[in-house]
């Protein structure tokens, strides 16, 4: 029998890096910490968030990345309702989130979903209204705090910024499992 893992399996977007898709692993709102199993590709509950804050926006992964912290690239997937954990979401890329936790690089990529007419206009991080990057800021740097953990927010970046992040990230993914772009599939769907 087939083994079927989101994150090898889906593809990344044909209009990658502008519009890719997002998997979320967690809905906006939420204090559980929900993130995609490696091993069996399904989700877990990691852990329920010790402080008093929940989560900003849609947050999962762009499917066939990889980053230096051995994970795919994290996603925030701005949308007008709710979106269902593991979702699959077409996202217009429009900036980047550039943060370190621990010692280690954590890049969020910054969209909007590509279908919903409510968000889809705006196509830079200029465009948002502005507390939408402070909540955002402020969620990150607060979220592990009652676990004594460092989060620091170093940056936001525009969307030329976030494509160079997402191709870099596709790299590695090519490299690291032995991928090439021929490999990926040229549908925004589910490659079996």
């Amino acid at each position: 029998m087939a083994h079927f893992n989101p994150w090898h399996d889906v593809a990344r977007g044909e209009d990658a890096p502008h519009v890719v898709n997002g998997i979320i692993e967690i809905p906006k709102g939420s204090k559980g910490k929900y993130e995609l199993d490696k091993e069996s590709g399904l989700l877990k509950l990691d852990r329920v968030l010790f402080s008093a804050v929940h989560y900003p926006a849609a947050y999962g992964f762009i499917p066939r990345t990889y980053c230096d912290d051995n994970d795919p690239l994290d996603i925030l997937v701005l949308c007008s309702v709710d979106i269902v954990p593991m979702c699959l979401v077409e996202a217009k890329v429009i900036g980047v989130m550039q943060m370190v936790d621990g010692d280690e690089e954590d890049d969020k990529i910054i969209a909007v979903a590509a279908h919903d007419i409510s968000v889809n206009h705006y196509n830079d991080l200029d465009d948002l209204p502005p507390h939408t990057l402070r909540e955002m800021q402020r969620f990150f740097e607060d979220y592990k705090a009652l676990e004594h953990k460092h989060v620091s927010v170093e940056r936001f970046m525009g969307r030329e910024e976030a494509y160079k992040i997402v191709e870099k990230s596709i790299a590695l993914y090519n490299e690291t499992f032995g991928h090439t772009t021929q490999d990926a599939p040229q549908s925004a769907g589910v490659e079996l």
